[in-house]
């Protein structure tokens, strides 16, 4: 395929990491100082991916291109939009004393000027797998007009170190997503996992549950959609001070609305990725086990 039709990567890299504590999107995590992102990028450009498009705040912008950007430039496509508080639609305007962009659905849609292609969606600071990679290649270049999700189990998702956000799914044997709730404070529960809301409400989770880490396929036809619901959100809530407009949530109004499906698709690959700083270690043995079985090669760009 030419790298003309080829699909394109978008990565999720706006977020400061306020939990793990600092710029976590530029750790080094493999034996030659690979980040998450290196690997990524790696298993997307052999899965046949053409093209980047890094989603990142004004304010990283010199050490990210630096330390990031820099690694990419000479081997695909790479562009760069920033994700700010004030790109909203009018005539809505950002509330005094917010601070926060809006959440990942305003991320993927501050990328319509440059994507006009079907493409990928993935978080900078995990690690999906070569297999989802190829998986998601294949629908994205099929031509099918349906959206896709990559499925993981949530039970190889935790963190051992504190509660994460998790797109909790519903799957019809048919194989398309049925519905997804955005629980945002999952913990593990011996076996299972539990997660307690803001309002301290408890739900109890088996822990098998199929779950999306945001690594989604879109056509382009996606972004019309996300501003009408990205509207919605802040017709709703644009006077709140902290509440974010998440993709999964999204996703959901749009199938709830009939104007998309979603193929699930499943890899047998192990997500892993860094939420807190004690996950690190973690990542860094995960990597250099696969490094060691042939996977990866101990230096990934010559």
């Amino acid at each position: 395929m030419s790298s003309a039709n080829a699909p394109t990567l978008l990565v999720l890299a706006a977020g400061m990491g306020s939990r793990y504590g600092g710029l976590k999107q530029i750790e080094a995590v493999g034996p030659s100082g690979e980040t998450i992102i290196d690997y990524s990028i790696f298993d997307a450009m052999r899965a046949g991916f053409g093209k980047l498009v890094f989603v990142i705040r004004k304010d990283i912008e010199e050490p990210f291109k630096e330390v990031v950007g820099s690694r990419f430039e000479k081997r695909i496509k790479v562009e760069y939009v920033f994700q700010e508080l004030d790109k909203i639609p009018s005539p809505f305007k950002v509330p005094e004393g917010r601070t926060k962009p809006w959440g990942t659905t305003q991320a993927i849609l501050m990328t319509a000027d440059v994507i006009h292609e079907p493409f990928a969606v993935i978080n900078a600071d995990d690690f999906y797998g070569a297999e989802s990679y190829r998986v998601l290649a294949e629908q994205l270049k099929s031509g099918s007009k349906d959206y896709a999700m990559v499925g993981f189990v949530l039970r190889n998702t935790l963190s051992e170190f504190g509660t994460v956000a998790r797109g909790v799914c519903k799957v019809s044997k048919e194989g398309y997503l049925e519905s997804i709730a955005e629980l945002t404070a999952i913990g593990r529960d011996g076996d299972k996992a539990k997660n307690t809301d803001g309002d301290g409400k408890v739900t109890v989770l088996n822990g098998d549950e199929p779950v999306s880490m945001n690594f989604w396929g879109f056509t382009p036809e996606i972004f019309g959609q996300l501003k009408e619901h990205f509207k919605k959100f802040l017709e709703a809530n644009g006077g709140d001070l902290k509440k974010e407009c998440y993709i999964p949530s999204t996703v959901n109004e749009i199938m709830v609305a009939g104007q998309g499906k979603v193929k699930v698709l499943r890899s047998n690959d192990s997500w892993f990725g860094v939420t807190y700083r004690e996950d690190h270690g973690h990542v860094v043995e995960s990597i250099r086990r696969l490094v060691k079985a042939g996977i990866y090669p101990e230096r990934l760009w010559p």
